[in-house]
């Protein structure tokens, strides 16, 4: 692998992270890590690039009023306390919360974290009138939790949120509403100069300068910011929570999107982490003496089909022959082990899984008699066109994945064009449509998706209420039976019930197939031996905020 194949940025990011070991910092213990994304994810509190933004710039910084529990690489991750130390839905009115904050937290810019701080971070995503409404802060946020509708501080710790409709899993989508300072942006809204008269473009200035130096109540506070290059975060010592408080000084992202360059970096001694490494040069970098860690995670990589008027997928015969016409095992030795095999959204024994009448598997027979039955052949293959990335959030290996299934699936008449994009483009795609000028005449789109909550891992998917532009239901796939599944879901409080609710949910998502399974990934990122404290949870996100290093 040659350093000449990294990207010029990445170049210039590598560099100056070195000069990092020298002079004044030479006593800091630093983190350097390389992402799979090829900018720096947001860092305002609402990130983008995926959940690689919620891990690296969101959860650092930020707190949310619920989180999740990165604590265990045995169990599975539950939403905890956050910000809120309990929280109950009204006993008469389904659409109510109540929230009871946590005493004492403070921003890092010193001021406190109260009611009306989480107002103002649901008005800035959902009130248009507020002067801190962030319209591109909207897309990461309002498609993660639709149905949150407004917020109403009912004394300094306690603030009640209000839904649309009853919906029990607003607490497990609260963890992706990240809190911001008011305070903080209300300084860079008055350092804005005053020759700027538009309230939206004065807003939109404060939000670029509040980027550039964040403030959260997370264990690590943003200090400085190089587009496309690096970004740096140092340990807030007056972390709220004392099993948080960093052991780590300083934390260093780069962007990396390619997985020989990522490599490359780690095996020179540029960087300490990466995401993703190439499966190719996971024995190499074992006994060069890193670690690499994996464990199954609710993480699914698909292809996400398109029901538009035209489409080859509209016909359940097709989706299910591409289904059944993947040899899972052979992807699997070609990542070099580093995935799991699907059945679903879910894996049997889930809770939600449902048992369901279709069951995903290679039967190439099976396959190709289902593509003759729908009229089609070696001759008249049926015409497909999957949008993905080069690299990405969660992305796995996307192009020799694509690659393989492209050759897969010609054995069962399907002749697959794949349009490369860059990855945020698709990401934005993904809530635009298919239907959208931007979805490139693609059919399928290959976007993974975490599946840790009910609505992250179906609803969204499902839904005729999360069409684009609302949410990620990219193919327009739904009807009146799954609407009804999903409002019986949502609208169960009791646990057991909820569960059993989502489990016919899961069994006839897998019957219908609007997705092609073919993996579920198992976040294999590679460490430095100096790194401690490293727990890889069976979760899409990690905390940095526990770690040591040597």
């Amino acid at each position: 692998m040659s350093v000449s194949s990294f990207t010029r940025s990445a170049l210039l990011g590598l560099g100056l992270s070195t000069a990092l070991a020298t002079g004044a910092l030479a006593q800091e213990k630093v983190l350097r890590i390389g992402m799979t994304a090829a900018d720096i994810p947001r860092t305002h509190g609402q990130p983008d690039q995926g959940f690689e933004g919620n891990r690296f710039t969101g959860i650092p910084m930020y707190d949310a009023l619920t989180h999740w529990d990165l604590s265990s690489a045995d169990k599975p991750s539950v939403v905890i306390p956050g910000l809120a130390t309990e929280w109950a839905v009204d006993a008469t009115d389904k659409t109510k919360w109540t929230f009871k904050l946590r005493p004492g937290v403070k921003f890092q810019d010193g001021s406190d974290f109260t009611a009306a701080a989480v107002v103002w971070n649901v008005d800035k995503v959902l009130n248009k009138e507020a002067a801190h409404f962030a319209p591109d802060q909207i897309g990461v946020t309002v498609s993660r939790m639709p149905t949150l509708k407004s917020a109403r501080a009912i004394d300094p710790l306690t603030v009640e949120l209000t839904t649309s409709e009853p919906d029990a899993f607003l607490p497990i989508n609260l963890t992706n509403l990240f809190m911001a300072s008011p305070a903080h942006w209300a300084a860079k809204l008055a350092a804005v100069p005053a020759s700027v008269t538009d309230p939206a473009e004065r807003a939109k200035q404060a939000w670029a300068a509040f980027s550039a130096d964040p403030s959260g109540t997370g264990p690590f506070k943003g200090v400085k910011l190089s587009p496309r290059e690096r970004f740096e975060m140092v340990a807030n010592k007056a972390y709220w929570d004392p099993k948080r408080v960093p052991k780590i000084d300083r934390v260093v992202l780069l962007p990396l999107p390619e997985a020989n360059a990522r490599t490359a970096a780690l095996l020179s001694g540029q960087v300490d982490w990466i995401e993703s490494p190439s499966p190719d040069a996971v024995p190499q970098i074992k006994q060069r003496g890193f670690t690499v860690y994996t464990n199954a995670q609710p993480h699914v990589w698909p292809w996400q089909l398109s029901f538009v008027e035209g489409s080859p997928w509209v016909d359940k015969r097709v989706r299910h022959a591409a289904n059944l016409c993947v040899n899972r095992e052979e992807l699997k030795t070609l990542l070099g082990g580093l995935m799991e095999i699907p059945k679903g959204t879910v894996p049997p024994g889930h809770p939600w899984w449902g048992n369901p009448k279709f069951e995903i598997k290679y039967d190439l027979a099976a396959a190709k008699k289902l593509m003759t039955e729908a009229g089609y052949s070696a001759s008249k293959p049926a015409k497909v066109k999957v949008l993905t990335s080069a690299s990405g959030s969660g992305q796995m290996q996307p192009l020799p994945m694509n690659e393989f299934m492209q050759q897969a699936l010609k054995e069962c008449f399907f002749d697959v064009a794949l349009e490369v994009g860059e990855w945020n483009a698709v990401f934005t795609n993904w809530r635009e449509g298919a239907k959208h000028a931007n979805a490139r005449g693609a059919n399928a789109t290959n976007v993974t998706f975490a599946a840790m909550d009910p609505f992250f891992a179906m609803v969204r998917f499902t839904s005729t209420k999360a069409f684009p532009p609302v949410s990620n239901n990219w193919g327009y796939f739904g009807n009146d039976e799954f609407d009804k599944l999903i409002a019986d879901a949502r609208t169960s409080f009791d646990g057991t019930a909820r569960d059993a609710a989502l489990a016919k949910l899961h069994a006839r998502i897998v019957e219908e197939a609007p997705f092609v399974w073919v993996a579920h990934d198992v976040g294999p990122r590679a460490l430095s031996a100096k790194i401690k404290g490293v727990v890889q949870p069976k979760s899409w996100f990690i905390d940095l905020a526990p770690m040591s290093m040597d």
